[in-house]
């Protein structure tokens, strides 16, 4: 249960789970077991009620753009596959063997002492 606590808080990948928690597949297949079998929601769903009762739960959500992510195919890019309108051009792109490489497009840091 430490593993499965500790992966959820962390958000680190199952990999990287910490050894001191056992073999990660061993943790990841009871976790997996556990929420297929609804064991994570039958032990939620008293706490929430108890709390929404007290009034200690504010069920006002809000999403942060920059985790959600889109299908690949949601976007209307014009490239594999993907549709874009006719009367606005698609944009060519080079192949990615011909990117420059990222020393050439970000700045150096500069290193002041300070």
């Amino acid at each position: 249960m430490n593993g499965l606590v500790y992966k959820v808080r962390t958000g680190i990948r199952w990999r990287d789970l910490p050894e001191r928690y056992g073999p990660w597949k061993t943790v990841y297949t009871r976790f997996r077991r556990y929420a297929l079998e609804g064991v994570f929601t039958h032990a939620l769903q008293p706490v929430q009620a108890r709390a929404d009762a007290a009034g200690d739960v504010d069920w006002l959500v809000q999403i942060d753009s920059a985790v959600v992510r889109a299908h690949q195919h949601a976007a209307a890019t014009g490239r594999k596959g993907g549709h874009h309108r006719r009367d606005e051009p698609s944009i060519p792109r080079r192949p990615d063997h011909q990117d420059p490489p990222f020393k050439q497009i970000l700045p150096r840091a500069r290193t002041t002492p300070g």
